[in-house]
């Protein structure tokens, strides 16, 4: 007979998980109210939403040190907390611009607030373990819930970027579950840290089987980063979304992937033709498509090719694999959260419902022609995002490529920081194309309120709160230095 045998609740360490389930029922919570009261503010949901959020990531923010949970299924370390730190103030900020003047219609479903949560909790779960399966399972509940919010917005280039989406993300789920079962035949175990215990051991033989799951996984982690070849699904997705959904898909879900990918190709780095990949790719998504982006004719498309370079020189930090790289890898997501924040929320701002000046996008660059002279506080407002985007100093992202720049020369790889230093000057070309023709062109339109037409007071809040942290991070990007650091140092590496 079996003998019985009984779990005591202290084992599981129960309160590993409450971030994720606060993140549930605030979702659950959400849904049941849209059931029982009729005719509620739509407005209450985003409120709702944005507090769940906030109690989220105020229990992470009294969490501390490392441990595991569930049967080491949970790993609450390091970059864990600071994963989800990002991954929740991106959500808190981003929210207040579904507040917006013109309410869209997916924001008036109780729905799209439900999803949003739950694809938080799925985001909080893939970066708070290192087993595979785990890992998984966030990526499905995160990725399914954002197919969905993309094909709420409800236009025909929604519906193609959410397919588009689904298609690829099925993929790379796909590719993501061979790659787990490889590892677990080669190893026998589907936690990483055995994993690499083994693989090790046996000097990461089986070869073949090795190689294969190393194919898999950057096919996966690479189509959720955008790391080139796998980043053609990525223009056409921003443009399909709101601006809203844009800017978050810009930031959140990549810091997830790069999250994830530090832990499971920590196991292979140390292969010298894995290592060589690794830099290949990081060199070819800084520059290819910052090359594309210079013949963009919408903004929106010209910031996705953007994002896209961006993760190209995060992703170096993988490879370079030192404290220091680590560190300065959430500094710079950490600088591109607000700097993303504030262009998007312009160019939420700015939208309207009518296409006045291109019958195919919302945001052509023609659209802010003259805008100077139309509307003064928003044309530098934009600029000042788009001079942070091109790293020119003193505004934030300057201070992450020095720091990712200086871990790069530290560790030897010198022909990296010439290359990163390169691309900073082509990206330059195609920001500040943007401030031409707000400062130097002649203006389209003469009524200056058409760029208003969704302002209201919590987007003008979000803007300003961007606005100074674009403009003052040189007065505490040391303390976010520390910050990370020291969570960082709970890892080893």
């Amino acid at each position: 007979m079996l003998e019985s045998f009984s779990i005591a609740f202290g084992e599981l360490n129960f309160f590993s998980i409450i971030p994720m389930l606060i993140a549930v029922v605030g979702a659950i919570v959400i849904l049941m109210l849209d059931l029982c009261i009729q005719r509620v503010n739509k407005q209450l949901y985003t409120m709702l939403a944005i507090l769940f959020l906030a109690l989220d990531l105020g229990y992470i923010a009294f969490f501390g040190g490392y441990y595991r949970a569930f049967f080491d299924l949970v790993l609450i370390d390091g970059i864990s907390v600071l994963g989800q730190v990002i991954i929740l103030v991106g959500a808190i900020l981003f929210l207040p611009l579904t507040l917006s003047y013109n309410q869209f219609h997916e924001f008036q479903y109780p729905e799209y607030y439900a999803l949003f949560l739950f694809m938080c909790a799925g985001f909080q779960f893939m970066v708070s373990s290192d087993h595979l399966i785990v890992i998984f399972l966030g990526l499905e509940t995160a990725s399914l819930a954002l197919y969905t919010l993309i094909a709420m917005h409800n236009r025909q280039t929604s519906f193609e970027a959410a397919i588009k989406y689904f298609t690829m993300g099925s993929l790379s789920a796909a590719c993501f579950a061979f790659g787990a079962m490889l590892l677990y035949a080669a190893s026998g175990y589907l936690d990483l840290e055995n994993i690499k215990n083994i693989l090790v051991q046996n000097n990461y033989q089986p070869a073949y089987l090795v190689l294969a799951s190393v194919a898999f996984f950057v096919v996966a982690i690479g189509f959720k980063i955008s790391l080139v070849p796998f980043h053609t699904w990525t223009p056409d997705v921003y443009e399909g979304s709101n601006s809203f959904l844009a800017g978050f898909m810009s930031i959140v879900p990549k810091i997830v992937a790069l999250v994830v990918a530090i832990r499971i190709f920590s196991i292979f780095i140390d292969i010298i033709w894995v290592h060589n990949i690794f830099y290949l790719l990081a060199v070819v998504t800084m520059t290819l498509p910052n090359l594309l982006a210079l013949v963009q004719k919408d903004v929106k498309r010209m910031l996705a090719y953007s994002s896209i370079s961006h993760a190209g020189f995060v992703f170096s930090a993988i490879f370079i694999a030192s404290m220091q790289s680590f560190g300065a890898l959430f500094l710079y997501w950490i600088l591109f959260l607000f700097t993303n924040l504030g262009i998007f929320a312009m160019l939420w701002i700015s939208r309207t419902k009518e296409q006045i000046w291109d019958k195919r996008y919302d945001h052509s660059y023609e659209k802010f022609s003259g805008l100077i002279k139309l509307c003064p506080l928003a044309a530098v407002i934009i600029g000042l995002f788009m001079l942070s985007l091109a790293g020119i100093p003193p505004f934030s992202i300057f201070w992450g490529k020095v720091y990712l720049m200086s871990a790069a020369i530290n560790n030897g790889y010198l022909f990296l920081a010439i290359v990163m230093v390169l691309n900073s000057a082509i990206a330059a070309y195609y920001y500040l194309k943007l401030i031409v023709y707000m400062f130097l062109k002649e203006p389209i339109v003469n009524n200056g309120a058409i760029y208003l037409q969704n302002v209201t007071l919590p987007l003008k809040i979000v803007v300003g709160v961007a606005v100074l942290y674009v403009c003052l991070s040189v007065l505490f990007v040391d303390e976010i230095l520390y910050f990370v650091y020291n969570l960082v140092e709970l890892n080893v590496f």
